[in-house]
């Protein structure tokens, strides 16, 4: 009889086959299988070289059918990590990725220089950015923002379900509150180009929600208008933290300092493209 192993080694065999990347497939096939099994990894290490529960194949199957169809992972187990934190994340929201964690960072140096009182995440989504702010920075106040009233309600359940829901305002609103003298803005808007549709994943094409991926013509849509309106309701001594998309960060930067911002710090991603912008209020505004 095929172990367990052996059933997740074939799983992974009919994912490469349905062009799923090798770098997934293996992790796809063991997560689902976990998933089916409602084990942990390490009941799932445990038991492995035994043959699978009455009623595995039959659910696993169904898990793989769906996997090789294209659906996100995260969208079959109904979450996903980020920032040590484990999210439910549906259809009505991005999955978090882990480039994203980036802003958490920016934001947790940027508080060695002061630690913020008010925070704002324009376009929360499942709420992660929001969520782990607040984890974060205990005495912080926090407001949410999004256009998604199905994604405020997915930020809602992710912010009771970490304990912090009652200090998270959610707004259904586009962009920022009507609320100045905020100490940090972060946002990680939709800045994909309508015309790279084709060339993002199957995944995240038919699966993510396309308000919260594309931004007009050229990605940068969003940017054109956070920008001078965060700069009108920063404090003084404030920061606006923004994730960027491939190439992108020298034109949002160009954005950034005609509406009165002045570039404190990229940081990159792991594969060492430039994805994050720490803005600073600036005293010079560029016609």
């Amino acid at each position: 009889m095929i172990d367990l192993a052996g059933r997740v080694a074939q799983a992974r065999e009919a994912l490469l086959a349905a062009g799923i990347p090798a770098d997934e497939a293996a992790g796809d096939a063991e997560v689902l299988a976990r998933h089916a099994l409602q084990w942990d990894l390490t009941q799932y290490t445990l038991a492995r070289r035994e043959p699978p529960p009455l009623g595995f194949q039959e659910q696993f199957d169904r898990l793989i059918a769906r996997r090789i169809a294209r659906e996100p992972v995260s969208q079959i187990v109904g979450h996903r990590e980020f920032w040590g934190l484990d999210f439910e994340v549906t259809r009505d929201v991005l999955t978090p990725r882990p480039e994203t964690e980036l802003i958490v960072q920016a934001a947790l140096n940027d508080a060695r220089r002061s630690e913020p009182g008010l925070v704002v995440d324009v376009g929360t989504g499942s709420g992660c950015l929001a969520i782990a702010l607040a984890l974060e920075f205990p005495k912080a106040q926090l407001i949410a923002t999004d256009l998604s009233l199905k994604a405020l309600a997915v930020a809602r359940r992710n912010a009771l379900r970490h304990g912090v829901n009652q200090r998270i305002a959610f707004y259904f609103t586009d962009l920022l509150p009507p609320v100045p003298q905020i100490d940090l803005i972060v946002s990680n808007p939709p800045y994909v180009s309508r015309r790279d549709a084709v060339s993002l994943s199957p995944e995240v094409r038919h699966h993510e929600p396309g308000l919260a991926l594309f931004a007009g013509g050229d990605g940068l849509d969003v940017y054109r208008r956070l920008l001078p309106e965060a700069r009108y309701e920063i404090a003084a001594e404030g920061r606006l933290i923004l994730e960027v998309g491939i190439d992108q960060a020298s034109r949002v930067s160009e954005l950034a300092a005609k509406a009165g911002w002045e570039l404190e710090r990229i940081d990159r991603d792991l594969q060492g493209i430039e994805r994050t912008l720490t803005l600073k209020p600036s005293t010079v505004v560029r016609a």
